[in-house]
């Protein structure tokens, strides 16, 4: 790691902290390592032991369209 030079231990970091920030919006970027979802998608979290046995999207989509199969239609 590269040592910058600038970091002091004994200097209160409160002391640099402002009330208040303005941030300007105009100048922001999108996040460029997030990847893109598809619109129609919904994400939902799984519990840990579902999870375990679902490990892909496709496999819960496939589990689920099967249990909506049996359900009868209004």
């Amino acid at each position: 790691m590269k040592n910058t030079g600038n970091f002091d231990p004994n200097k209160n970091s409160e002391d640099e902290l402002l009330p208040e920030y303005n941030f300007d919006y105009t100048k922001a970027r999108p996040n460029r390592f997030v990847i893109s979802k598809d619109e129609n998608s919904v994400t939902v979290t799984l519990q840990a032991d579902v999870a375990e046995v679902f490990k892909t999207s496709e496999e819960v989509n496939k589990a689920l369209r099967a249990i909506l199969s049996a359900i009868p239609k209004k």
